[in-house]
């Protein structure tokens, strides 16, 4: 049994994941250090490789992604039929979750703004500003990233709206649960709307001109999923003609975003490159390790794996 891990682990970390099954030949690499010989010569990858690397595989009886996404890798004939693909759900909650607030804040406080207005040395009052206290957060994705940043939400005093797949029973930090069904409805109830979905067939473009002119005038976007949940031509316009007032956005469609790109100087847009679930909080690589050891022992016992993927959704198999 040869295991391909090629997410950065220290000397401890590597001789717990080893003990869960000592037996097995592990090869340890960086991401630039990856081959497709080694890729196809293994029997368990631990971490993200490129979707082409794992095509045609012969071995591979189990990858585990470093990503909550799943981009390529429910793509028929990436995965050999019958091995296992599990992401690392639970792991990015606490980073992305706060960088959600962050954008939240900026935008609401005007703080980019004052920002600008510093680098040119401007001493300027922006105006008007709005509270999260008593505003109507809609969340469209309850999963880890977007469950902890509604419960974030609902700590500083804004009501809660959630939309799940299947609508299940509502957590305690949610004052209303629906299913996406209910999304048109509910836009126009909403002072910020985030989104955390996965880039798939049925969330491409799913913010487009008609749900902007839904939204309130004052509402605001965040978005850390997948860039093409939203059409960036649509928000651009939305934005510039004052159908909605401000976006937050962690993720782009195109991305990375060319330089000359229009959404760069949009009024009311914040954009970071999509660095909020990147390892820069190390609390995130700890949690992919600590999922990464639990399955493994798990796969070594035959006993059900953690965050198992449904190669037709691309989402994660809720646990029963």
């Amino acid at each position: 049994m040869r295991i391909l891990v090629v997410i950065s682990l220290n000397g401890e970390e590597k001789e717990k994941l080893q003990s869960k099954m000592p037996e097995a030949e592990y090869i340890f690499i960086t991401t630039e250090e990856i081959t497709d010989e080694l890729v196809k010569s293994a029997d368990i990858i631990i971490g993200n490789v490129p979707p082409q690397y794992i095509k045609g595989s012969k071995k591979l009886k189990w990858l585990q992604l470093n990503s909550a996404g799943t981009d390529g890798y429910c793509e028929a004939g990436v995965i050999p039929e019958g091995a296992h693909l599990t992401n690392a759900t639970g792991a990015y909650g606490l980073a992305i979750s706060e960088h959600m607030l962050g954008l939240v804040l900026e935008i609401k406080k005007k703080l980019n703004l004052y920002y600008r207005n510093q680098m040119e040395h401007i001493w300027k009052d922006e105006g008007n500003v709005t509270s999260i206290e008593g505003s109507t957060t809609l969340v469209v994705g309850l999963g880890d990233i977007g469950g902890d940043f509604a419960r974030k939400m609902k700590a500083l005093g804004s009501y809660t709206i959630g939309i799940k797949r299947t609508k299940g029973q509502k957590p305690e930090y949610i004052d209303e649960l629906y299913t996406m069904e209910a999304l048109d409805a509910l836009l126009p109830k909403a002072d910020i709307v985030a989104l955390s979905l996965p880039g798939t067939k049925d969330t491409y473009h799913l913010f487009n001109r008609d749900k902007f002119n839904l939204m309130k005038k004052d509402a605001i976007i965040i978005n850390v999923g997948r860039g093409n949940c939203i059409c960036t031509d649509d928000l651009c316009d939305a934005l510039e003609n004052g159908i909605i007032s401000g976006a937050g956005l962690d993720v782009t469609e195109p991305e990375p975003l060319p330089s000359e790109h229009r959404l760069w100087d949009v009024p009311g847009v914040v954009i970071t490159p999509h660095i909020s679930g990147f390892f820069h909080l190390p609390e995130t690589l700890r949690r992919i390790v600590n999922i990464s050891i639990e399955n493994l022992e798990h796969f070594k016992k035959q006993e059900p794996l953690k965050n198992v993927v449904d190669f037709e959704t691309g989402y994660r198999i809720p646990s029963k």
